[in-house]
């Protein structure tokens, strides 16, 4: 059963970042298959041209196996296929040559993927190219804990995220003293293998100190990019997701990046986060999102579409080069109320200045004039999204 005779797009993923990629490509007349395993904000958006649930994206060869019954059924071959969580970037590299045999897969292969997949790997490709990172240790047993060159506070960390945030709804956890750190270690090695926990030093500073590099990379360079400040996240001490975002201008972070992203081959839209130290002014690499990322929208306001630039890339269409500059400013008003409160608690952020970012921002991640569904079911779908995903 064919529902267009036009080449479109297959979103896994349904949520504010996967609603993106639906309007970028829906608004250039591409139909946009959304396949998601939990309520979806972009069911509701008068681009989906269908909406699939499938009750297992998580299992890596389970997922594989419902987007190629999903592309026979339907008859989508060579339709472009979009990931948004990193289980799927990791079940779209690993199982490339089957997904091939029906969709265009514009993820990387395992060579490429496997070095922003496990911290481990980017951590160790980092120091290689000289671009800066946390101090990091990656004990195997407690015992191990005494020897380690840090002082508290500690961030426990996941060197492979995927399963520790489902588990726990948090990126990492902060000790703040040895007998706490020893507690959660003993917790993280009941969620996690031997060798997969990370002990990292806590850079100081809140989101004034928090920038990401991101990009349409091909051949070596990057056709789009730009390069933000995350000036706010939820939760806020490690933050699963921005809420605020603006546009920069930092040539260094385009040179770390783009040495990294040479050196594996990479291909399509990344995003490389990091953090600035204030003790020794030194941007250090924190993790690489090999996929689009929540607030991707905020570069179709100059010129820079993401999505619509990878899908016209997999047809051979013209791409143009393009690069954000400083200036706009992207909120998802949802989660950046209560992250404000926070960071206004804290001091990272005063009155004057949040009231100011209300005015001024660009691009609102949901809530759309001309396409508003979404931003009513992303109210009615607060609770779910509070108790399951921590939003």
């Amino acid at each position: 059963m064919r529902l267009t005779e036009h080449v479109g797009a297959v979103v896994v993923g349904g949520d504010y970042q996967g609603l993106g990629i639906v309007r970028s490509l829906g608004r250039h007349g591409i139909p946009v298959f959304v396949v998601d395993d939990e309520p979806s904000l972009s069911r509701f958006s008068k681009y989906t041209t269908k909406f699939l649930r499938e009750p297992d994206l998580r299992d890596e060869r389970k997922t594989v196996d419902s987007l190629l019954e999903i592309g026979t059924r339907f008859g989508l071959q060579d339709w472009v296929l979009y990931p948004t969580r990193d289980e799927t970037v990791a079940a779209f590299s690993r199982y490339r040559a089957d997904l091939e045999k029906v969709f265009r897969v514009p993820t990387p292969d395992w060579s490429s993927v496997q070095w922003a997949w496990d911290k481990r790997n980017t951590y160790r490709l980092a120091q290689e190219l000289g671009i800066p990172t946390p101090i990091t240790h990656y004990p195997e047993h407690i015992g191990q804990l005494e020897e380690l060159s840090l002082a508290p506070p500690f961030a426990i960390k996941p060197a492979i995220k995927e399963h520790f945030i489902y588990a726990t709804k948090a990126k990492a956890w902060r000790a703040d003293t040895h007998a706490e750190l020893k507690t959660l270690f003993r917790k993280a090695s009941e969620l996690l293998p031997r060798g997969e926990i990370m002990v990292q030093e806590v850079i100081p500073g809140g989101g004034s100190q928090q920038f990401s590099y991101c990009a349409f990379f091909r051949d070596g360079r990057a056709v789009g990019k730009m390069t933000v400040r995350r000036r706010r996240q939820h939760p806020i001490q490690f933050g699963r997701a921005s809420t605020y975002v603006e546009t920069v201008d930092l040539p260094i972070l385009e040179e770390f990046s783009e040495k990294f992203l040479r050196k594996i081959g990479y291909y399509g839209l990344v995003e490389v986060e990091y953090k600035l130290d204030p003790r020794d002014s030194q941007y250090k690499l924190l993790d690489v999102n090999a996929r689009t990322w929540g607030y991707h929208t905020l570069g179709a306001n100059a010129g820079l579409d993401f999505s619509y630039m990878l899908f016209s890339d997999q047809l051979g269409w013209p791409v143009s080069t393009c690069q954000v500059g400083a200036g706009l400013a992207w909120m998802r008003m949802m989660t950046d109320l209560p992250a404000a409160c926070m960071a206004l608690r804290a001091g990272d952020v005063d009155l004057k200045s949040y009231m100011r970012t209300l005015r001024t921002y660009t691009t609102e991640a949901v809530f759309s004039v001309k396409d508003p569904l979404p931003g009513f079911a992303e109210m009615l779908l607060l609770p779910y999204l509070a108790c399951k995903r921590g939003l």
